[in-house]
């Protein structure tokens, strides 16, 4: 790993982005909006603040990934990808640079969206501010990390966008949100103890109902953690200079 190109492809991808405002605006404000939503739809009623917190994590994975795949492919297909790698630039180095750009960017949204969840829409949760604001954070990197990946595999954009309800959507049913994943059955619990979204929320629900900082929520978090490191080494493994 080179640390100079690494960082070089950082500024790049940060530089891109800053004038890119349509896309800025998407990870940004979206997940705060959909947030305040929420609350206005279940304003007097104790189901936000039960669900609140389980969306704050889902909301900013959703868009991170969104953003991230269409974003990949579109340097492939524009030639950037394919110049880029001719030069002394190794795969790690470029995906890292990547996750590292937008990883940045999921702080600022983490700190957005956890703050006006928590101070604008009212979102009661027993567990320390700054914990929630981790789980938010690795979750939009998490996002970014499957991106990153599942990029490798879209021919186009169109194809990119197509990977959110076969990627994401299938997560979103069964992290035990819509229902307690104990209650599931046999054969989908064992399929959402693989799948990352539910130690999201798990961790989420941890910290919305606890005020202390327990195992559960340590072990939740290292496991996304986990699946981001895959998903990035991955990435690197079958990244591809050009879309044939």
């Amino acid at each position: 790993m080179n640390p100079g190109a690494l960082l070089a492809t950082t500024r790049r991808v940060l530089t891109q982005l800053r004038h890119d405002r349509r896309t800025l605006a998407l990870m940004m404000f979206v997940p705060i909006v959909l947030e305040g939503l929420l609350a206005w739809v279940y304003e007097g009623t104790p189901i936000f603040d039960r669900i609140g917190a389980a969306l704050l994590g889902i909301f900013p994975f959703i868009v991170m990934f969104l953003v991230t795949s269409v974003a990949t492919l579109r340097e492939r297909t524009s030639g950037t990808l394919e110049r880029l790698l001719t030069m002394p630039l190794a795969k790690i180095d470029l995906i890292l640079g990547y996750a590292l750009a937008f990883g940045l960017v999921a702080i600022v949204q983490s700190l957005l969206v956890a703050s006006c969840a928590l101070w604008l829409f009212g979102l009661d949760v027993a567990g320390p501010a700054w914990l929630l604001i981790v789980v938010a954070l690795l979750d939009a990197l998490l996002g970014t990390a499957l991106g990153l990946f599942v990029s490798a595999f879209a021919a186009t954009e169109f194809q990119a966008v197509q990977f959110l309800p076969a990627i994401v959507l299938p997560q979103f049913l069964l992290c035990g949100l819509l229902v307690a994943r104990d209650q599931l059955p046999d054969v989908l619990h064992a399929i959402s103890n693989v799948l990352p979204l539910s130690y999201a929320v798990d961790a989420m629900s941890h910290v919305a109902r606890s005020a202390d900082v327990t195992g559960d929520v340590l072990t939740d978090l290292l496991v996304v953690a986990a699946f981001v490191v895959a998903a990035l080494s991955l990435g690197a493994a079958t990244l591809r200079r050009r879309t044939p």
